[in-house]
């Protein structure tokens, strides 16, 4: 099964390097990648596998958010949440 994860990490040199050692080290395959520069950040979108049915998604997104420069890590289903409704006066 396929996950998405989006990562928005700093702009520094070897940043996305780390990213994807980090997401190859913890025993997922890269389906896909995107990016987007974002002045002084990147917006990452990256689509992971595990290698077994033992790797868990959350902890990979865990050790991302603890990687030097990740700014915020969410999950695709995490990444939209639906506008604030608020009910008509009756």
């Amino acid at each position: 099964m396929t996950d998405t994860i989006h990562i928005q990490i700093d702009r520094a040199d070897g940043s996305l390097q780390r990213l994807i050692g980090l997401v190859e080290r913890r025993g997922f395959h890269i389906d896909g990648l995107s990016m987007a520069d974002e002045g002084a950040s990147r917006r990452v979108q990256i689509k992971v596998r595990g290698r077994d049915a033992g790797r868990c998604t959350e902890n990979l997104g865990r050790q991302i958010d603890k990687l030097i420069g990740a700014r915020r890590v969410t999950f695709a289903t995490q990444a939209y949440v639906a506008p604030f409704q608020t009910e008509a006066a009756a």
